[in-house]
């Protein structure tokens, strides 16, 4: 296999073009629970549920709609020094606005 054969490595998603501003939000059909049989948290959806995983709920407890997206990502470089977190939290809250989760 040459490099020309090799497939590109997946790309981050692009943070929202008005992320400078944007100030994030669960939609209003959607809440942030944890589920203690399972020790789980869970984001509740109309009709469905899903289960977070890693770091997940922590960002969006700080989805308030208070917090612009600079705020929440300062609060977790506070919280997580040397993790990527300018570059990886606007990608994945993107991702939750994409589906809808996010407003």
């Amino acid at each position: 296999m040459t490099a020309a054969d090799t497939p590109p490595a997946p790309e981050t998603p692009p943070a929202p073009p008005e992320a400078a501003g944007w100030r994030p939000a669960l939609a209003p059909a959607v809440s942030l629970r944890h589920d203690r049989v399972r020790d789980a948290e869970l984001l509740v959806l109309p009709e469905r549920v899903v289960v977070l995983r890693g770091s997940a709920a922590r960002i969006l407890r700080l989805c308030d709609g208070d917090r612009d997206l600079d705020a929440i990502v300062a609060e977790l470089t506070s919280r997580f020094p040397g993790a990527p977190v300018a570059e990886d939290v606007p990608a994945f809250l993107g991702r939750m606005r994409t589906e809808g989760w996010v407003r």
